[in-house]
């Protein structure tokens, strides 16, 4: 396609235009369409009717990929200067350690990208067209512009279309708009700033088609469309850094300048005392070892990968490991509406009939609920108008309910659907009454008129007065907008069924209070009519009818939702209804799900939020609750507001509306069951029972996670900074090194490591969901933590120096100086893993109902086996002895070293006053 046809496309107004100018824009005939000559030639110049797919890395790359860290470099460095110096065994060590570390990360990253393969699949159809003025069937993908396409009820909107003809076709537009309803589509030209949701003369690739019959002419294909438009957005919002991996990312190039620095301090120091390069060389690599925590990657992603597997078991499937973390710290749950916030199933909750208002409980199609009279349970004997009311919904229907899996659901439309579910409630049946009264004839439902009427055998007989009867034997149900039934009705009953004359005034009185409700209105009326009428016209309701009552329904909030709501707010977290759908109807939504700031509802739609600035924009962020109406760059601008302000933001969704949005946000969730697979491709975490509820439990997890991480860097780093301070201050004092390179590798690697991936299990606080999300600009390493850190390698230093120089000065052996100030160090550790455990806080505290945290915490017991099996081989094999310079150790050595770590549990009770563990 060549850039000047395709920005021709782009650049109009489609549904401004009227037909006529749309065909002579696009030279095409409204009665034959093209011919197959001119499709070939258009299809030569505009392509393929396709999106194409972003190729994702091979495995290859992403293995190399794996290598790009900072502190991975300087290990890589030392391995080759190793090497360089002849020591073969040291450099493949160091080299495995790296090695190590990149095939966890390679195992546990998210699969190549592949959003933009499920957009395309999802638009991918065949269409019916006519072609030569013939009616002919090809596949989607050769569709050009001027092709003029018909549409019928359960197809697929192949490409972007301008309705030129329309009879009572609806639209599901829901995945693209968020509009939980579909929508009646017409030919009208509509004004140029009409958002995307209210063009109803417009049909859109991907969307379906539940009712009537179109005929619309392409103007978009491909990546043109609203759909490649969205496939567009996607590419250009790749970003997929979490806060943890920019913390991570900062904290790992700051320790790497500094290694450096002070690496290339002791060499140097080394060399003007005289030292020979070689020993030099093994002190700076010593201490670019020592310092850099090569344990620290793979104890991140395996506590990452278990709070995946928690969070699985509470409905929460994540795709992208960092995800974890990110909801932890989210601050700000951007929440779609429609099958995430509500139960995506319309239902009636108000009904107004003889005078009386009743009310509804029970969500969704099941049939479960009562209907309620004084919050009473209404008795139908007693409530003769409120069961006409009941019969008009189920029989004026053309849907049905079906129960599949334990799942009821609608076959035709959703508002049919609540009139079925609400008369099922009261133990009426759509079947029963329909061969009790058979229909005889139907106007269907037509957007021209507003109503849809049947007609029936048979009838109840309407009472004019106690003793008079009207001897109709069959009957007119209607249903429609209260603007088209109500002129129509000279007549209504009141609460006995009697006829009286017909009270506009309070009729529309009890409309205006159930729209307020954010209420969609139906009104119900009937026609008793002579034996002898045998077919319907819209003569016969033009007017005689009696009404009989008002149905309200919406699309409810989920019950669940509504807790898990509250205890977000409760947890600091800001929650926020970003929807395609009606302001009024998003905002009665949001007052019932409790969700305000400062007490009050504010709403915004797409038409507002364009004509802002960025600072009126920044203000309607923070302000808002609720933003309706909205396209899908429209919910992407909101979430980079909102990240702009420092908000960690994590945003729900289910539709393909929602995908650039999801693929944005520091966490994308994606409803599992009603979501779409373009949804669930750019998000990082799925819920598989679509409950808005487990977000709450997959915050709780996140929070965990990123606390239990804080307990492992608070672990594993003071024995770097201790090992570091030792090797540093052994070169400014030219004394032997307490501690050899490979030495460090195995406290870091496989003692830190084996003591430090328990941690990564430790259960969740009572205190967790009690407070408020940590500051986002909180630095990796806050100043509380920084102080434990410096604190404990204090300690970590002082013991490893004292026990090495203790030993050297009494034995006269460095071998076993060096085995028992590592001894020592370990036992040390085994102390302050108990510190900052919740398993040590049970022991300490023996509190009454802190047993089950002992048995939560057995991971903890089982490191420390494993730690003490592990440092008796590293001193007491002679395979170890030989490869890491160690030498065997008696009982009473053993215990020396037992005993010299036994003071970290002072140190420990100290750091743990500014700095609580749990």
């Amino acid at each position: 396609m060549t850039a000047t046809a395709q920005e021709k496309l782009q650049g109009q107004q489609w549904h401004y235009l009227p037909a006529p100018e749309v065909f002579g824009q696009l030279d095409s005939n409204l009665e034959t369409g093209l011919t197959s000559a001119e499709a070939a030639k258009r299809q030569e110049r505009f392509g393929l009717n396709e999106l194409k797919g972003k190729p994702g890395k091979s495995p290859l790359v992403r293995f190399l990929l794996q290598f790009n860290q900072p502190l991975l470099y300087i290990l890589l460095i030392a391995g080759v200067i190793k090497a360089f110096l002849g020591e073969w065994v040291n450099a493949w060590v160091i080299w495995g350690v790296t090695l190590i570390n990149a095939i966890i990360g390679f195992v546990q990253e998210s699969k190549a990208e592949s959003a933009i393969a499920a957009l395309a699949s999802s638009v991918q159809t065949d269409a019916t067209l006519l072609r030569d003025g013939q009616k002919v069937k090809i596949p989607s993908t050769e569709l050009v512009p001027g092709d003029l396409v018909l549409l019928t009820s359960g197809d697929k909107v192949p490409a972007d279309l301008r309705l030129v003809k329309a009879r009572n076709l609806q639209v599901n537009e829901s995945a693209l708009t968020g509009e939980s309803l579909a929508v009646e589509k017409d030919t009208q030209p509509l004004d140029s700033d009409a958002p995307l949701a209210e063009r109803t003369n417009m049909a859109y690739a991907g969307s379906f088609v539940t009712f009537g019959q179109g005929r619309g002419i392409v103007v978009a294909i491909g990546e043109t469309t609203e759909t490649g438009r969205i496939s567009q957005l996607m590419e250009q919002h790749t970003n997929l850094t979490t806060p943890l991996t920019r913390k991570f990312d900062k904290f790992s190039r700051t320790l790497l300048y500094i290694i450096l620095g002070v690496a290339a301090l002791t060499f140097a120091v080394g060399l003007g005392r005289g030292n020979s390069w070689a020993t030099m060389f093994e002190a700076a690599v010593a201490l670019a070892v020592s310092a850099i925590p090569e344990g620290l990657p793979a104890v991140v992603t395996i506590t990452l990968a278990i709070g995946v597997s928690r969070m699985a078991r509470r409905h929460a499937i994540v795709r992208k490991l960092p995800a974890v973390e990110t909801l932890g710290g989210a601050t700000v749950i951007c929440s779609d509406k429609t099958g995430t916030l509500t139960e995506n199933q319309m239902t009636v909750q108000a009904i107004y009939a003889g005078d009386r208002h009743y009310g509804v409980t029970g969500g969704g199609y099941a049939p479960e609920g009562q209907i309620l009279v004084d919050d009473k349970p209404v008795n139908l004997n007693k409530s003769p108008v409120l069961v006409e009311c009941l019969k008009a919904g189920l029989l004026c229907n053309d849907s049905h309910l079906e129960e599949t899996d334990a799942q009821w659901k609608v076959v035709g439309d959703p508002t049919e659907g609540a009139l079925i579910a609400v008369g099922n409630k009261a133990r009426l049946y759509q079947p029963d009454l329909e061969r009790e009264m058979p229909r005889i004839d139907v106007i269907p439902f037509e957007s021209e008129f507003q109503y849809m009427a049947t007609l029936h055998e048979g009838g109840a007989r309407e009472q004019s007065s106690p003793r008079t009867q009207n001897s109709g034997l069959r009957t007119i149900y209607v249903k429609g907008s209260v603007e088209t039934i109500l002129p129509r009705c000279q007549k209504m009953l009141d609460t006995q069924g009697n006829l009286i004359p017909v009270d506009r005034g309070t009729v529309h009185w009890e409309v205006d209070e159930m729209a307020q409700q954010g209420l969609r209105v139906l009104a119900l009326a009937k026609k008793p009519v002579p034996s002898a009428l045998d077919s319907l016209d819209h003569a016969d309701i033009k007017e005689g009818l009696i009404f009989i009552g008002l149905q309200g329904m919406i699309d409810p909030p989920r019950t669940e939702a509504i807790k898990a709501v509250q205890a977000c707010q409760e947890a600091g977290i800001q929650v926020k209804m970003i929807t395609g759908d009606h302001a009024v109807t998003a905002r009665a939504i949001a007052s019932r799900m409790g969700l305000n700031r400062h007490g009050e509802v504010l709403a915004f739609t797409g038409q507002e939020l364009t004509q802002m600035d960025k600072q009126e924009l920044a203000t309607a962020v923070e302000d808002g609750v609720v933003f309706a109406r909205v396209a899908p760059e429209q919910k992407l601008r909101l979430v980079e507001a909102l990240q702009s302000k420092g908000e960690i933001v994590a945003m729900t969704g289910d539709g393909v509306n929602d995908a650039p949005a999801l693929k944005q946000a520091d966490i994308g969730i994606a409803m599992g069951q009603a979501g779409t697979e373009v949804a669930k491709e750019a998000a990082d975490m799925i819920l598989t029972d679509d409950n808005f509820a487990s977000i709450e439990a997959a915050v709780e997890e996140g929070r965990t996670v990123y606390r239990n991480l804080q307990k492992a860097i608070a672990f594993i780093l003071p024995v770097n900074g201790g090992e570091s301070m030792t090797i540093l201050i052994s070169v400014l004092l030219a004394r032997a090194l307490p501690i050899l390179s490979l030495q460090v590798l195995w406290l870091n690697m496989v003692n830190s490591i084996t003591m430090t991936v328990p941690l990564a299990f430790e259960p969740k606080s009572e205190r967790v969901m009690q407070q408020s999300p940590r500051n986002p600009n909180e630095p990796l390493l806050n100043r509380n933590l920084l102080k434990r850190i410096l604190v404990i390698s204090i300690f970590n230093w002082i013991l490893i120096f004292g026990v090495f120089e203790w030993i050297k000065a009494t034995t006269g052996n460095i071998n076993l100086a060096r085995t028992m100030a590592i001894q020592a160090l370990v036992a040390g550790r085994i102390f302050y893993l108990l510190s900052i455990s919740q398993l040590g806080s049970a022991i300490v505290n023996k509190l009454r109902g802190r047993i089950e945290q002992i048995r939560d915490a057995r991971a903890i017991g089982i490191g420390i086996a494993c730690t003490v099996a592990l440092q008796i081989i590293f001193s007491q094999w002679s395979l170890m002895n030989n490869l890491f310079y160690t030498t065997p150790l008696n009982v009473n050595q053993w215990l020396l070293c037992l005993l010299i770590g036994l003071p970290m549990v002072a140190v420990s009770a100290l750091v743990n006053r500014f700095d609580p563990p749990n």
